[in-house]
């Protein structure tokens, strides 16, 4: 049967959402079974929220969407099992789930059944992790189970003007009870965007957060077990990127956009970026090499010279595993001094969290390509997908330094003697760095020693990783047999 009109907000969302006439509706007749106080007198058919099936641009994907306006979309015992099911079949079909979630949390007339029914689809939502893509869709005011069911997604879309998510309701928030803060402070898209990083996308509206669901959906495949769909684009594979030849500044101390080197090596400049306001100084998202689904990961040298810390390092791991999982093949462009310094980066755990994002790259099966724009140092270096880590393809620009730390630092500590005793120390220092960098930090070096399969004029970037994913289509890689690693979570 189609969607029940009655249903109103969730229904109207669905229709939007899908092709049209293709959705098809699940338990469609379930009610709650509360009793408590005037429960009993209201019975809404679907108990406050839509699932089923529908096509996406001609793709099958499952569907749940909670309706705001049937006890404010919160989630009573039926309301947790329907979704529940849903996400079963889901996980037996294979097939994505969008959700759009609209609900205040667990439904308190319900009581303890509606805790085991929510434990039950949390449960659910857990065991399609690395199975199918899922991704959520924030409308409204969320909290409580639909805030944790939401946080297990893949990918969080937040609606910037009514979107909010709180762990627990936010009138019991003492911060918002007492006015201090107000519930798009504490929970809205700038805040969820940008401090948390909860959500990887932010919509101007409902209509925009469908098709942002829809473009991460597009550079995806249905499961795990499938690859991403391939476009037959316009774009010439073998096109030169004469814009990168200058790209990179002569001093190696001045930034430039990591950006602009993306959209110039992808087809038609067409970049997907998740979390574009969270740990800027990496950047992440989706892109086309001759019409290939690529996850792009890059050190972004215009904030905090690309040095990696906290926030970029469990970004950009969570991306990178997630690639994995679902076949998209890595493009890693690498300009990191290293990892950035001080007591708040050392004591809030930079070592275990730095080591996610070298434990996502060596665990990763997928073709991984990699190009070292500038700055390829120390520990940094290792954890951005080096030669040692397995990567299959490693090139590096003529501008590419690899070093166990800038030429700068190094030479000050092998020549501090020197540098102390010398009449011109500067001249001394400047005539030590270049000689150095011709010795240590050369590209061509590192290629003598196998780190970087070649070193390449910028402008053919874009023909050498196209060239590169070529071989590597339906790569196979076995691990070690476990139960599984121990990622430092």
């Amino acid at each position: 049967m189609s969607v029940r009109a009655d249903l109103g907000i969730a229904a109207q969302r669905i229709q939007s959402l899908v092709d049209e006439g293709s959705f098809i509706e699940t338990e469609a007749y379930v009610r709650h079974r509360s009793t408590l106080g005037t429960m009993n007198l209201n019975r809404p058919v679907g108990d406050g929220v839509v699932t089923g099936h529908g096509q996406i641009d001609g793709r099958r994907v499952i569907l749940i969407a909670q309706e705001p306006g049937v006890f404010g979309g919160s989630m009573g015992e039926m309301h947790a099992k329907r979704i529940a099911s849903t996400i079963d079949l889901a996980n037996r079909t294979m097939r994505p789930i969008i959700a759009i979630w609209d609900g205040t949390g667990q439904r308190v007339e319900d009581g303890v059944p509606a805790l085991g029914a929510t434990g039950e689809m949390l449960d659910s939502l857990a065991a399609c992790s690395g199975r199918i893509p899922i991704i959520s869709v924030i409308l409204g005011t969320v909290a409580g189970t639909s805030a944790l069911a939401a946080g297990l997604s893949d990918f969080v879309i937040l609606e910037a003007e009514h979107g909010r998510m709180f762990m627990r309701s936010p009138w019991l928030i003492p911060e918002i009870s007492s006015g201090e803060l107000d519930e798009g402070e504490l929970g809205g898209a700038g805040a969820h965007s940008s401090r948390s990083g909860v959500a990887c996308l932010v919509a101007d509206g409902d209509q925009h957060a469908f098709e942002l669901a829809m473009d991460v959906l597009s550079y995806l495949p249905d499961n795990t077990e499938s690859v991403p769909p391939r476009l037959a684009g316009t774009d010439d594979p073998m096109r030169a990127c004469d814009d990168l030849d200058d790209i990179v500044p002569s001093d190696t101390n001045k930034p430039y956009d990591m950006r602009k080197v993306v959209q110039s090596v992808v087809d038609d400049g067409g970049f997907l970026e998740l979390f574009p306001d969270y740990a800027e100084n990496i950047i992440t998202g989706f892109a086309r090499l001759g019409g290939q689904t690529v996850g792009v990961v890059g050190n972004q040298p215009s904030v905090l010279a690309g040095c990696l810390d906290i926030d970029a390092s469990v970004k950009a791991a969570r991306f990178i595993r997630t690639c994995d999982v679902f076949n998209v093949p890595l493009v890693t462009f690498v300009d990191v001094p290293g990892f950035l310094p001080g007591t708040v980066q050392e004591w809030g755990g930079i070592i275990r969290h730095g080591a996610k994002l070298l434990y996502a790259y060596a665990e990763a099966t997928v073709p991984k390509l990699t190009v070292v724009t500038r700055k390829a140092y120390g520990g940094a270096y290792l954890a951005m997908s080096c030669k040692n880590l397995r990567s299959d393809l490693n090139l590096a620009w003529p501008s590419g330094e690899l070093a166990v730390m800038g030429a700068e630092g190094a030479v000050r500590i092998i020549h501090r003697r020197d540098l102390e005793e010398s009449d011109d120390p500067e001249s001394t220092l400047a005539r030590l760095v270049g000689e150095y960098r011709e010795k240590f930090g050369d590209p061509y070096t590192a290629a003598r020693h196998g780190w970087v399969d070649d070193v390449i004029e910028p402008n053919q970037t874009r023909r050498r990783l196209i060239m590169g994913l070529q071989p590597l289509d339906g790569k196979r890689e076995e691990l070690v047999p476990r139960k599984h690693g121990n990622i430092p979570l």
